[in-house]
């Protein structure tokens, strides 16, 4: 195998890491999104859920 087969190799192996590494790069960001978007829905439950709470402990006093 000569040198320039050797660093032809090479070049191709590195572009083709590049590649991987660019696509696994999107591939997180795409899951970063999502991960986001699930974050701000449990927020809104959490928040949804403590307000029916003291609701129904106000009405719960308010029976007393």
């Amino acid at each position: 195998m000569g040198v320039t087969e050797r660093v032809w190799g090479a070049l191709t192996a590195m572009i083709k890491l590049e590649d991987k590494v660019t696509r696994q790069n999107e591939a997180i960001k795409a899951q970063q999104a999502k991960i986001e978007n699930l974050t701000e829905r449990i927020i809104r439950l959490e928040a949804q859920l403590e307000f029916l709470a003291g609701a129904a402990a106000v009405k719960k006093l308010t029976r007393l």
